[in-house]
């Protein structure tokens, strides 16, 4: 072989080792750069902001985020992994079914960017829908938890009792137009403070271990044309605020007596209560923690504005 060809082949050779080790040394800069760029952002502080939401929940279905329905997790979580410049969870103190509302859901997120809290607030709120809004972020230790460290949960079921229908509140109260015989519901109502087994009130789709939970207060009362049913309890079963009030309106309408509330209760069967009142009038209003997290959070109004009722 001629000097010349080998030469030429030398050349070739050494060229294509060339590029293999720039190909190799790229590569291996490239992913030394991502695991730079991971470790980096795994040793940055992470911060823990708690959040209170508002939102009409008649466009969506529910709380939870899901894969073909738009949910209102989702809605939330796409602004502020936007303000945040990294995907964020958000977790909330409780899951509303579709169509209910919330004037003061508590949740949290975690994340590694630094933001005031007025930022977050101001961003968030300017890139979410306009039947979704936060009240207020405010920073929390670490250890906060909005649905663990939750040690109570409390809703408000909105009915206006009159004869038309409403046209400015429509999907944000129940209408019943029948009147309903407030004393009666009352009483039955406040069989119902304690510990008991919601079997009854419960949904056949409800996914909880246990049904036995505690009610600290359930009180209804007349404001106006609106009558407020107002319940508190260490945790709630699925449906089980609007079965309730299924039953609360059948004693209001004397379809049932008063009695009845405790003896659907007594026979653990689903089957045998009215049907479950409407997602339109119940709200989601606060969520309570141990004194070390719940001194830490704002106090805010709790019902609609629009409804002007003490807390």
């Amino acid at each position: 072989m001629k000097t010349s060809e080998i030469t030429s082949i030398d050349i070739k050779n050494i060229e294509a080792r060339n590029i293999e080790t720039r190909d190799i040394d790229a590569k291996n800069i490239e992913a030394r750069g991502i695991e730079t760029e991971s470790i980096e952002t795994e040793s940055r502080p992470t911060y823990t902001l708690a959040i209170a939401i508002e939102f009409l929940g008649s466009n969506y279905h529910g709380w939870q985020r899901q894969k073909e329905v738009l949910g209102v997790q989702e809605a939330l979580e796409n602004a502020i992994s936007t303000v945040a410049n990294e995907p964020v969870e958000v977790i909330a103190a409780g899951r509303t079914d579709s169509s209910v509302h919330a004037s003061n859901m508590i949740a949290h997120f975690i994340t590694h960017a630094y933001r005031p809290t007025n930022n977050w607030l101001r961003g968030v709120n300017s890139l979410l829908p306009d039947d979704i809004a936060l009240r207020w972020v405010q920073p929390m230790p670490a250890d906060f938890h909005a649905r663990f460290a939750a040690i109570a949960r409390r809703y408000r079921y909105i009915t206006l009792n009159q004869t038309q229908r409403p046209a400015i509140l429509n999907h944000q109260v129940t209408h019943i137009h029948e009147p309903l015989d407030l004393a009666a519901m009352q009483l039955a109502a406040a069989d119902i403070v304690g510990t008991h087994d919601f079997s009854s009130y419960r949904a056949a789709a409800c996914q909880s271990n246990q049904p036995v939970r505690n009610i600290s207060h359930a009180n209804i009362f007349a404001h106006g044309q609106f009558i407020v049913f107002d319940i508190q309890a260490d945790g709630f079963l699925h449906h089980m605020v609007r079965n309730l009030m299924g039953t609360l309106y059948a004693i209001g309408k004397h379809e049932l007596e008063p009695a009845d509330f405790l003896n659907i209760l007594a026979k653990k069967d689903r089957t045998i209560a009215p049907p479950t009142a409407s997602g339109d009038g119940l709200y989601f209003i606060n969520a309570y923690y141990p004194e070390h997290f719940q001194s830490l959070l704002p106090n805010a109004p709790l019902t609609p504005i629009w409804l002007n009722l003490p807390d």
